[in-house]
């Protein structure tokens, strides 16, 4: 099942466009991107990108703000307003952090800015396309239980769970890795952002509140321990 998603993927290159008025920077990208191994269109002017990002069927849009005509702004708007939901890498020469607020508001989902390094530039596009190929959920799911990423709200069959940001993390982890036990080394690292001893009960007595909020009074049980190796999140079928 895996391997067809997978090939999947690599059926077509990814397409990406580049909305950039500065004649050299846009021809570096083009070529720089192309080199990359991906489809790169350019776009000189925000009117002629905006049309391109509404009509071509990108991936991804690199996205110049200050553009003769209608500048960066105007064009993510009218891709957001249109329902356009690839990812929109933003090129901001001015390091202002109204920039990158009002940016970030209209749906922008990373910055540069300038002057950066392509290497830079080419880790950000890869790093936004990872997020895009798999769609980055804004809700995590399983059974009746959903958290929204977003909100940071945790229902489980409709009923809102009160989480701690501890409990929120520790969800969070065992739902995207739903399926795999999770050692507790794992969890102490990516939720404690440090190392336990392995007698240490703060995993312990966390996995049991969370299960008193969200396993508790539900069916089915979502949290199981294996012993002596972790915690997994699945569906247990009924022994």
């Amino acid at each position: 099942m895996h391997n067809a998603s997978h090939n999947h993927g690599r059926k077509r290159a990814m397409k990406i466009l580049i909305v950039e008025d500065e004649p050299k920077t846009g021809d570096y990208l083009k070529q720089g991107l192309s080199e990359a191994g991906f489809v790169a269109d350019l776009a000189r002017d925000g009117l002629d990108g905006m049309h391109a990002a509404l009509s071509g069927d990108y991936d991804l849009v690199v996205l110049d703000v200050m553009l003769p005509g209608i500048d960066g702004w105007q064009v993510l708007r009218q891709i957001r307003q249109s329902g356009g939901h690839m990812p929109v890498l933003f090129l901001t020469a001015r390091d202002q952090v109204e920039d990158r607020v009002k940016g970030l508001e209209l749906g922008a989902d990373d910055y540069l800015v300038k002057p950066y390094a392509f290497s830079e530039l080419l880790a950000r596009v890869r790093s936004l396309l990872r997020r895009g190929k798999a769609k980055e959920p804004e809700t995590l799911k399983i059974a009746d239980l959903e958290l929204d990423l977003l909100r940071r709200r945790v229902t489980r069959a409709g009923r809102r769970i009160d989480l701690t940001a501890k409990e929120f993390a520790l969800l969070e982890l065992l739902l995207r890795r739903q399926g795999e036990v999770l050692p507790r080394s794992l969890i102490a690292s990516q939720v404690w952002d440090m190392n336990f001893d392995s007698d240490t009960n703060v995993i312990e007595v966390a996995v049991r509140r969370l299960r008193a909020k969200i396993d508790d009074e539900f069916e089915p049980k979502l949290i199981r321990t294996v012993r002596g190796m972790g915690y997994v999140l699945d569906i247990l079928e009924p022994a």
